[in-house]
């Protein structure tokens, strides 16, 4: 089964300029994720869709491919489920290459290791069932659906789930997951004229300490200490 591999790294990005190549404890942001797909064992291709030559630069540094981004489809709303089916249809259209499987890594998540993506794949294809997979953190029990609240029009808290009984011990209550991030998103290609992740999802659970994203200075800056203190 042929796992390909697509970093989606845009140019333009509002909260941190240049976000994808913003230095990160002496590397820029995108060069974690190339790092770690480099060593990944069970990735057939990797490529990187990017409109911006500054990037490109960059991913060139490490031997990975490059796909070029219409600009339309590097907008600051521009979802990421058609730059997915834009390099598809390039590879398969100029080298008739086509995987079984995308493994989608977006760059801001730069703890995520090789390991991580080596074992999310082997967990994907020990599950022929599955049509998509994604990376997950299990929901600390205080913040559980069961024990989330909402103010009514009267300004009290009440039950946002409402039921006959709110369990309050934590053994009571059932574990739930959130995507962290995402840091690993894998989806069959069939599926990739729907969705990236649906259908029969699998999780892949990883620690919370592998699961920092990149959205703000604040956060990058947490992550570099983290960096520093490994």
């Amino acid at each position: 089964m042929k796992f390909l591999a697509i970093i989606p790294a845009r140019g333009g990005s509002k909260g941190i300029p240049q976000k994808n190549i913003v230095d990160l404890n002496g590397k820029p942001l995108i060069a974690y994720t190339l790092e770690a797909v480099l060593k990944a064992k069970c990735l057939d291709r990797v490529v990187v869709s990017t409109d911006d030559n500054a990037v490109k630069d960059v991913v060139k540094e490490f031997g990975v491919d490059v796909i070029t981004r219409p600009s339309e489809l590097a907008e600051d709303k521009t979802p990421t489920l058609p730059v997915l089916q834009d390099v598809i249809s390039q590879l398969a259209a100029k080298n008739n290459y086509l995987p079984e499987a995308v493994v989608t890594l977006q760059p801001t998540s730069p703890l995520r290791s090789s390991q991580h993506i080596d074992e999310a794949i082997e967990l994907f294809k020990a599950n022929p069932a599955a049509d998509s997979l994604v990376s997950c953190v299990e929901v600390p029990h205080n913040f559980h659906p069961l024990s989330v609240m909402k103010q009514n029009n009267k300004g009290y808290l009440t039950s946002y789930i409402k039921q006959d009984e709110t369990p309050l011990r934590r053994q009571d209550k059932d574990l739930v997951f959130a995507r962290n991030g995402a840091a690993i998103y894998i989806t069959k290609t069939t599926r990739l004229k729907n969705y990236i992740f649906g259908g029969n999802l699998l999780p892949y659970i990883m620690d919370e300490s592998f699961s920092h994203d990149v959205d703000t200075i604040a956060d990058l800056r947490q992550i570099e200490q983290i960096l520093q203190n490994k």
